[in-house]
């Protein structure tokens, strides 16, 4: 079973003419600037959320946190299902580091600037010659104390679907025996139904998720902050307990923090 296209409605109540057209101003505004994030300064951390968090408000995003704190250990992977482009700057607003995310990304327009400033690790998601350099560049990351956030299941998903947790990627973690954070995320509607809206699957085209996003009331993307993971030794053992760990998120009901 994959998600299509099919598996997007648009549902929930639309913006307000006069705020889509603020939205679409605060992306023409802040697009030609982009490429200039992609300068190394001081500071690269806070810059990097901050950036994010400005994305998510022209596109009418929120971020709620429930769960545990958000630690700032040196040398985590973090893990979380996959659905949208969308998904690399609400875990970036949350938890910045360096992302592993498909290499055709880099040359988006605009996004592309601000995939290199949070120097994402390309992967060609239909190579699986190319991933053991990959995993490769990844526990050499986590050694040098940087956090690396991955999306294990391989590909996106509607967001009411999901994939298994593949454990390629867990092995980055063994080998630098660094722990593993997981987390689930979540779309919504402002009433808090489950949106997909920011869903990005199949061949669907960018500009009409963005479009999507943009005319929409409101989209609440919810991160759940899991049980920190030790690595052990076998990455296919880690992997269930991560998708286990991220997975049991559906069945708690916990007062969310506004974390943006």
């Amino acid at each position: 079973m994959v998600c299509t296209p099919d598996c997007v409605r648009d549902g929930g109540a639309r913006a307000f003419p006069p705020v889509v057209a603020l939205r679409l101003a605060m992306i023409v505004l802040l697009a030609p600037l982009l490429p200039l994030l992609a300068v190394p300064i001081p500071g690269r951390v806070r810059l990097q959320r901050g950036c994010c968090r400005l994305v998510l408000r022209c596109f009418g995003v929120r971020v709620r946190t429930t769960g545990g704190p958000v630690r700032n250990l040196r040398g985590m992977l973090v893990v979380s299902p996959h659905v949208s482009w969308l998904d690399v700057f609400v875990i970036g607003a949350v938890s910045p580091g360096t992302f592993v995310a498909r290499a055709d990304l880099i040359g988006w327009p605009g996004i592309g600037a601000l995939a290199r400033l949070m120097r994402i690790i390309p992967i060609e998601r239909d190579s699986l010659r190319g991933l053991p350099e990959v995993v490769d560049t990844v526990a050499a990351r986590l050694r040098s104390g940087r956090t690396v956030v991955a999306f294990p299941e391989g590909t996106t998903w509607c967001g009411r679907a999901h994939g298994r947790f593949y454990p390629a990627m867990f092995q980055a973690a063994v080998d630098a025996s660094r722990p593993v954070q997981p987390l689930q995320l979540t779309y919504h509607h402002r009433d808090g139904s489950p949106s997909t809206v920011p869903a990005f699957v199949g061949d669907d085209g960018l500009l009409t998720s963005m479009r999507r996003l943009i005319t929409a009331r409101r989209t609440v993307a919810r991160v759940h902050v899991a049980a920190l993971q030790l690595p052990g030794t076998d990455r296919r053992e880690l992997a269930a307990r991560c998708q286990a760990a991220a997975g049991r998120r559906a069945r708690q009901h916990r007062r969310a923090r506004i974390a943006c």
